[in-house]
């Protein structure tokens, strides 16, 4: 029995000795990770100053520092990654966690929307702009119109504060392709006029945003023809282990030129097989001020209000100030993963977005027909309403057509409302429409087959369109039926069929290449009731086959060629069939159930130079030519060019397949690297474009942006970052704008003989970002140093003058 009790005291001696090494172990293991993202970093060299004790990081980020003594000075190094030093007993006392910053010039970046699956970018023909979470952290816009703005290379108007119309190689609106997540947020009333549909995605819940120049019709179908715009949210996030981890970030942003007080708040809950993800942001802004220093005809100098419930024009003391512009925002998203093994994940989001109602700013500036007032009294879109919910299904392994497969599925909820009064009238026109889309994809991918990968996949999307018409007398509170916008019940649907292959000739050159065929329908049944139309329905039938080609060259290891061509496709939508509506003063457009797709055709050729890792050359030039253009035109009615909408006499238009356009340019970028602290990027876009009517004639384009850019002058250390930079428009002059452009002059400029154009302009600006502690946060920026008083070209709002913009971001 002694030798028994001697054995049991020995062996909990033991266990006791190897429980205490083994939290001697887990003490000296750390974990690195990143700055912005916290995520682990792999394959972190770490050694001493003489090499002699060398250990490198694992898949989690973690390394074991048992081999360097206390004291003794460590050196972090990656190749993508600024180099840190530190000692072990340093790290120990910031909880075994060590942060690296990303190189300002790292650019072997990984790429999801050309095939949605990730590929390297320098294996890529197209132009692709990324900008990942720690630069828009940085930056810290507004909205996602803002963001992109931000980057330099896309240019956005705004007709009013909440909007933002981005315009890429001289398209814009239904001709630009919108995705979240890889769901198309185009939909069946995506209209030619400007649209605002991005300020529904929060800029907080954005983990990268990738922009596509140029034609994506091969994988993501009709309106891609410009370019795609892909907004990546964050996900739920794993643990490695089975204990739960909880983490999150909470911010604060204030900017001065519309008292914007912005919140946000979100948290990850995560297991081993399990995640949850939640996110809130609050948005309120007041009516926005513009500079001081610029055109008189920009100032806001009347506007209207109501007295004992009669209209009234009064004189605006502060001219500066846009009235009425403000708005409120809420933001809501919840994603839960699923992760049963290494093989499968499952992936549930749920996307809500929600605006007060908010003015068109534009046309509550529009001067009445004598110009001695104004013509309308209220013009604002009620609530914009986005939900979508996706539940998307990964599988990694060797199946026996594919390396990977996701199956993804989503539903959207669209709502919006436009509501208008004239000055002094006691009706109320109200159209409301909403939208309900679903959409079904397939995607494979499959990289066994030698030096080639291919991605294959099917696509269905369904939409219906629900509209009202009525109208309100605001004396009397009754409501009468009236026109609706678009036919009540119209359905829009297609099915494709896509696959893509990238061919790696030899480890310099790379080949990729694609076909896509896609088929649409449309069914419209329109309303007699108001109008008189000469037609009972529209039934659309119609198919397209688009492809691609294109080279990533490396000729040597600092030059890179790219060329890439392709065609795009955009099917008619139920903006273009059935919409009734003034598209401008004395204008009315119509229904036109017969209209055909548009096609583009387009090349572009780039360059990449790398001077010794110091300073990167980067240049491109494109030409698009688009055929059967849906433009809107004059057109006849029953026989008639005017018809009475509204109680006015007006002009009739339709959208028509009436024109060719031909849009090409340039775009240069630079990033120059002057030492480690030091840097400079900068880029220009220079854009030209025409449209040939069908007897001859030709027009400017009419969302061909002017030649714009900017430059930066960075310097960072691992706690502060300062950028002083400069933004720059150039002139568009009278005879180069567009004819639809001419007719709203009000909210242009207006040159020495009286006509209407564009100016250019410029603006001095000052960002900056410290961090106070590796979990708090501060940015302080000033913009528009100057106070430029400016308009963006085609904008029917004022950009915002002098303006503070102050960001507290703390992450737990």
């Amino acid at each position: 029995m002694k030798f028994l009790a001697r054995v049991i005291m020995t062996t909990r001696i033991f266990f006791l000795l190897f429980l205490l090494g083994l939290q001697l172990i887990s003490a000296q293991e750390i974990s690195v990770l990143d700055q912005d993202s916290r995520e682990p970093i792999l394959n972190v060299a770490v050694f001493n100053l003489d090499k002699s004790k060398t250990v490198v990081s694992d898949f989690d980020g973690k390394c074991d520092l048992s081999i360097f003594d206390r004291n003794e000075r460590i050196t972090f190094q990656h190749i993508s990654y600024e180099i840190r030093k530190s000692t072990k007993a340093q790290i120990q006392r910031q909880k075994r966690k060590i942060y690296l910053t990303l190189k300002a010039e790292q650019l072997d970046e990984v790429i999801m929307s050309v095939s949605k699956w990730e590929q390297q970018k320098k294996d890529i023909p197209n132009k692709i702009a990324s900008i990942d979470a720690r630069e828009i952290a940085f930056t810290n816009p507004q909205t996602s119109a803002d963001l992109l703005q931000n980057s330099g290379k896309v240019f956005v108007q705004k007709s009013q504060l909440g909007g933002g119309s981005p315009m890429i190689r001289g398209f814009a609106t239904n001709r630009l392709l919108l995705s979240v997540d890889g769901i198309r947020m185009n939909n069946a009333i995506f209209r030619g006029g400007n649209i605002q549909n991005v300020i529904s995605i929060d800029p907080y819940t954005i983990k990268n945003t990738e922009v596509i120049f140029g034609p994506g019709s091969v994988i993501y179908g009709s309106d891609a023809i410009g370019g795609v715009m892909n907004f990546y949210t964050k996900k739920a996030e794993f643990t490695t282990s089975d204990s739960l981890a909880f983490s999150g970030n909470a911010n604060y942003r204030f900017a001065s030129a519309n008292t914007e007080n912005t919140l946000h708040f979100d948290f990850n809950v995560g297991k081993r097989k399990w995640a949850f993800f939640t996110s809130a942001s609050y948005n309120n802004f007041s009516d926005l001020k513009m500079g001081q220093d610029g055109p008189d005809t920009y100032l806001r100098n009347t506007y209207v209000t109501q007295r004992n419930g009669q209209d009234e024009l009064v004189v605006n003391n502060t001219p500066e100030k846009q009235i009425s512009t403000g708005y409120n925002q809420i933001n809501l998203l919840q994603k839960i993963a699923y992760k049963p093994n290494n093989n499968w994940r499952y992936d549930l989001g749920l996307h809500f977005s929600e605006t007060s109602d908010y003015s068109r700013y534009d046309r509550l500036i529009r001067p009445n027909t004598d110009n001695t007032g104004l013509l309308s009294a209220e013009w604002f879109y009620g609530p914009q309403k986005w939900f979508m919910s996706k539940l998307q299904i990964n599988k990694k392994g060797k199946g026996l057509f594919y390396d990977g497969l996701k199956i993804t599925a989503a539903y959207q909820r669209f709502e919006e409302s436009r509501n208008n009064r004239d000055f002094q009238d006691l009706i109320r026109n109200r159209t409301k429409e909403n939208v309900d889309a679903i959409s079904a994809n397939i995607d494979f991918e499959n990289k066994r087959i030698g030096d080639l990968r291919l991605y294959y996949g099917t696509e269905y999307i369904f939409n219906r369109v629900g509209s009202k018409g009525n109208q309100q007398n605001i004396e009397t509170n009754i409501i009468s039926n009236a026109a609706s916008r678009y036919p009540d019940g119209a359905t829009w649907q297609t099915v494709a069929g896509y696959i893509k292959a990238e061919y790696k000739a030899k480890p310099n050159f790379t080949l990729l290449s694609g076909l896509r065929y896609s088929h649409v329908w449309i069914d419209a049944v329109f309303d007699k009731t108001f109008f008189p139309f000469p037609f009972d329905d529209a039934k659309l039938d119609n198919g397209a086959l688009t492809g691609s080609i294109g080279l990533s060259w490396f000729p040597k290891a600092d030059l890179q060629i790219t060329w890439n061509g392709s065609t795009a496709f955009r099917s008619p939508n139920i903006d273009d069939v059935g919409k009734v509506f003034d598209s401008e003063p004395g204008s009315v457009v119509v229904p036109n159930p017969d209209l055909e797709p548009e096609y583009a055709y387009n090349t572009e050729l780039g360059i990449q130079k790398n001077f010794a890792d110091k300073v990167v050359l980067k240049g491109a030039t494109f030409y698009t030519y688009l055929v059967d253009a849906l433009v809107r035109r004059d057109f006849q009615f029953n026989g008639q060019s005017q018809i009475e909408y509204y109680g006015e006499l007006s002009n009739v238009q339709a959208v028509q397949n009436a024109a060719k356009a031909y849009v090409y340019g340039f775009e240069l970028g630079l990033e120059a690297f002057l030492t480690d602290n030091l840097s400079i990027t900068s880029n220009l876009t220079i854009t030209k474009g025409i449209e040939e009517e069908a007897d001859g004639t030709d027009s400017p384009g009419r969302h061909v942006s002017p030649t714009f850019g900017d430059f930066h002058i960075v310097w960072k250390n691992q706690k502060l970052k300062v950028d002083a930079f400069l933004n720059y428009n150039g002139k568009i002059d009278f005879e180069d704008l567009a004819p639809s452009e001419i007719s709203k002059a009000y909210i242009y400029a207006v040159d020495t003989n009286g006509n209407p154009y564009s100016p250019s302009w410029h603006t001095l600006n000052l960002r900056s970002q410290y961090a106070i502690s590796n979990a708090l946060k501060a940015t302080l920026s000033l913009e528009n140093i100057t106070n430029q008083r400016y308009r963006s070209y085609s904008s029917g709002i004022a950009a915002p003058g002098i303006n503070l913009v102050l960001g507290l971001g703390y992450r737990f």
